[in-house]
């Protein structure tokens, strides 16, 4: 039978050697960690005012469009009326004057009622309008990633969602391929 103080020694030493075993282990893959544990995700946006130019039919009344620009219809026909109510009111030679008289005059006279039948003849149209309108409108910036490393909680601004885990080398994270300083 074994002595008491060689199974008290064994058993001792075993309890030792397994405890050192584990702490070593311990560090060794503390040390070596894959990867850093994400603990939340959180997408960032900032407000920007962006314009968008909004445009539309509306009806708008305009003069309608003119045929006889320079009015010779009006003139002729008022020179023709005015010649002959002068041609009326006269005798011998001073009827001619009074027709010349009257038709210059009915002239001028249908010129003016012409220009104002014109100006006075609308139409409505639609055209197209535009306008500037303003918006807040959310652009993303990040993701703000909160993960652990090292048994130290740290917050990351990245460009895309990292998934549940992020490549540790060498105790630093690895960022679109290369190792990347640790923030604090």
């Amino acid at each position: 039978m074994l002595n008491k103080s060689l199974l008290i020694g064994l058993a001792g030493g075993a309890i030792a050697a397994t405890a050192v075993g584990g702490i070593a282990s311990y560090e060794v893959s503390r040390r070596s960690a894959q990867y850093a544990e994400v603990v939340s995700v959180q997408q960032v946006f900032r407000e920007v005012r962006a314009a968008h130019k909004v445009c539309g039919e509306v009806p708008v009344t305009k003069e309608a469009p003119v045929r006889d620009q320079n009015r010779l219809a009006g003139t002729a026909i008022g020179a023709v009326l005015g010649g002959i109510l002068g041609d009326q009111i006269g005798n011998g030679s001073g009827r001619t004057i009074a027709a010349v008289a009257g038709a210059a005059a009915g002239g001028y006279a249908g010129n003016t009622v012409q220009k104002n039948m014109q100006q006075s003849d609308r139409q409505a149209v639609m055209e197209e309008r535009c306008r500037m309108e303003y918006s807040n409108e959310k652009q993303p910036l990040g993701f703000d990633v909160t993960y652990n490393l090292d048994g130290k909680r740290h917050v990351l601004r990245m460009d895309h969602d990292p998934g549940p885990r992020i490549p540790v080398k060498d105790g630093h994270l690895v960022l679109n391929g290369r190792p990347a300083r640790n923030p604090s």
